[in-house]
C-alpha cells in the first residue's frame, strides 16, 4: 500500500507543482501565452490578443521600406488562402532596423491598403527589441529554443497555435508562402 502511494505521489507531484507555478505566474501577471497581451490597433484602439484564441496566428514585425517589403504581398496571399481555415496574421510595423518604418500609424495604414492590398489585422507601430521593446515582443524573444530568440530583421514570424503555444520563430528569410512556413502553419491549423 505504502509503495502504491508512493508510486501515485510520484506521477502526481511533478503535474502539482508546475500546475502550481502556472497559477502562480497568472496570479503574478505573468504572461502564460499570447493571449495575455492587450495591444493597441494601427487606428489606436485597446485590442486583446484573447480574441484570436483558437485560431492560428503569424505574428510579424514590418516595415515600409525594407527589401522585405514585398512580404506583405506574400503575407496577404497567405492570410486569403487560409484564414477560413482558422488562419490570422497579425502585423506591428516597427523602426528598429534601418529606420526602415518612419511613417506615422496612418502612413503606414495607407501604405499596406493601398500598395499590398492588406485585410489582415494591422497593429500601431512599436519597437520589438531593446529595453523599450513592447512586451508581447519581450515575451516571444524570450522563449527557448526555436520558439524565440532576438528579432534579427524586419519580417521576422512567429507561428502561435490555436492554444496561444508559440511553435516557431521563422527569420527574414522565410518566405511567408514557401514550403517550410506553410508546411508547419497546415500542421497546427484548427481543427474542424
Amino acid at each position: 500500500m505504502r509503495t502504491q502511494l508512493l508510486g501515485t505521489l510520484a506521477v502526481a507531484l511533478p503535474f502539482l507543482a508546475s500546475a502550481t507555478l502556472a497559477g502562480e505566474a497568472a496570479a503574478q501577471g505573468t504572461p502564460m501565452s499570447v493571449y495575455d497581451f492587450k495591444v493597441k490597433t494601427i487606428d489606436g484602439k485597446d485590442a486583446s490578443l484573447a480574441q484570436y484564441k483558437g485560431k492560428a496566428l503569424l505574428i510579424v514585425n514590418t516595415a515600409s521600406q525594407c527589401g522585405y517589403t514585398p512580404q506583405y504581398a506574400g503575407l496577404e496571399t497567405l492570410y486569403e488562402k487560409y484564414k477560413d481555415k482558422g488562419l490570422v496574421v497579425l502585423a506591428f510595423p516597427s523602426n528598429d532596423f534601418g529606420g526602415q518604418e518612419p511613417g506615422s500609424n496612418a502612413e503606414i495604414k495607407n501604405f499596406c491598403e493601398l500598395k499590398y492590398k492588406t485585410t489582415f489585422p494591422l497593429f500601431e507601430k512599436i519597437d520589438v527589441k531593446g529595453e523599450s521593446a513592447a512586451p508581447l515582443y519581450k515575451y516571444l524573444t524570450s522563449l527557448p529554443g526555436k520558439q524565440g530568440g532576438p528579432i534579427t530583421w524586419n519580417f521576422n514570424k512567429f507561428l502561435v497555435a490555436p492554444d496561444g503555444t508559440v511553435v516557431e520563430h521563422f527569420d527574414s528569410k522565410t518566405d511567408p508562402t514557401g514550403a517550410v512556413l506553410t508546411q508547419k502553419l497546415e500542421q497546427v491549423l484548427p481543427k474542424s
